[in-house]
């Protein structure tokens, strides 16, 4: 094969043009590696990936080798309408309900404006750390009305080849929650969304909301991904009564249950007898370890539980797992950068997940979110997938998990959008010698 072609860095590719990418170790669907070449054509798509293709045609040709190439990262779950709220929204409590009221008080004031601003400088620290597709929550209720929904859904259309956005219908239950309002607006909200979702444990009738959610999903024909039992007592739960409605409403493989705490805190016969169903039924679980690490077991006088869902048994008993960011400084997460390394490292501890279980955790914000959001094959490294990757100097998966890169670059829809390093100031010998 023809190899001669003349040579451009990764920083100097032009936007627009077709390149190849060779020599590099590449992260494939199932996980295994092998050193591979990239082609990537103009339109942002991947022609190829194999070992050894012919790059004569391509517009430029660069030498990977001794570098790692990922699919980009996914977050499966965030609130881009809550984000970078945390000066303005105290939660002294440190309890979701406190967060629930601080952020509903400030929803009545946040303008699309601000709402705007917020989100776009959370989806650029988010795309500069990796992350090439977010699917975000947005509150949809008396209080934030739809100037989240709809300030959103421009964001996501006007940014759509930077990053891959996701909606979800946020119908959060309102106190004294009026179902005439959330039967008026749902079908509004839906139509502006990528999916459905809400919260039943805090709605006044759960059948009922449940029933409302699942209804509309279907009529639209978009799938459902609800916050479920985010809180760990084991005698009220509703997931029998989710997962009844995903068999009546035929939602097999297009339901997410996002947190499910829960799960964590009932007896072992219970958990598997419903982790028995919710592989039966395809249901997909994202877990949310920042929020349910930092939210849940406050009120314990003894050490707390982790407040997460059993991730590792999970995973184990072959239910797509993903897990997310959540919320990202604001009154329910008060930390977070975008980076979901370091959301796949927490998982990992936090989860229990063992340490030669690092490329579990890779797929966890890689593969299993591209299932959940239904990417398909638009996603991964394989021809015909949007050419959204990162190029990192780590030798494998697991050293990209453990430790993450010191020089990475993020590439989306086939065009660099981020370039990284992490330097060392070295100081002269001499000058050391004289200081010791």
């Amino acid at each position: 094969m023809v190899r001669d072609n003349p040579t451009a860095s990764l920083v100097n590719l032009a936007s627009g043009q077709s390149f190849a990418l060779t020599g590099g170790t590449v992260i494939h669907d199932d996980g295994s590696q092998s050193i591979s070449d990239i082609l990537v054509g103009a339109n942002g798509r991947i022609i190829a990936v194999e070992p050894l293709l012919d790059t004569t045609s391509c517009g430029a040709c660069v030498d990977i080798a001794g570098m790692l190439v990922s699919p980009g990262f996914l977050d499966a779950h965030q609130h881009l309408d809550k984000t970078g709220v945390l000066r303005f929204t105290p939660n002294p409590s440190g309890t979701l309900q406190g967060a629930r009221e601080a952020f509903a008080k400030y929803a009545r004031t946040a303008g699309p404006d601000d709402i705007h601003k917020r989100a776009t400088r959370t989806i650029g620290r988010c795309l500069s750390r990796g992350t090439t597709a977010i699917r975000s929550h947005i509150n949809v209720d008396k209080d934030a009305g739809f100037h989240g929904i709809e300030t959103l859904a421009s964001i996501r259309d006007n940014a759509k080849d930077r990053i891959t956005l996701q909606l979800v219908a946020f119908m959060t239950p309102h106190p004294g929650q009026d179902f005439e309002w959330l039967g008026k607006n749902i079908d509004g909200a839906v139509a502006l969304a990528d999916a459905v979702g809400g919260t039943p444990a805090v709605s006044e009738d759960p059948p009922r909301y449940l029933d409302t959610l699942f209804s509309a999903a279907v009529k639209a024909g978009k799938p459902v991904d609800l916050h479920l039992d985010e809180h760990l007592n084991a005698g009220v739960h509703l997931l029998d009564a989710a997962l009844d409605r995903v068999e009546r409403f035929g939602m097999q493989g297009r339901t997410v249950f996002s947190h499910v705490s829960v799960l964590s805190a009932l007896p072992r016969p219970d958990f598997q007898r419903i982790a028995e169903r919710i592989l039966a039924l395809d249901v997909g679980v994202v877990t949310l370890p920042a929020a349910n690490l930092y939210l849940q077991g406050r009120d314990y006088e003894m050490l707390p539980p982790r407040g997460l869902t059993r991730v590792a048994e999970l995973h184990r008993a072959g239910i797509t797992i993903a897990t997310a960011s959540d919320n990202i400084q604001d009154p329910f997460v008060p930390t977070g950068s975008g980076d979901m390394l370091e959301i796949a490292r927490w998982t990992l501890l936090a989860g229990h997940l063992r340490g030669d279980e690092l490329a579990a955790a890779h797929r966890m914000i890689t593969m299993a979110p591209a299932r959940l959001m239904g990417l398909g094959k638009n996603y991964g490294l394989r021809a015909g997938a949007r050419a959204d990757f990162v190029v990192t100097d780590c030798i494998d998966t697991d050293t990209l998990v453990a430790g993450g890169p010191d020089r990475a670059f993020v590439f989306s829809k086939g065009r660099l959008v981020s370039d990284t390093a992490t330097t060392l100031t070295r100081v002269e010998e001499s000058r050391m010698t004289e200081d010791a």
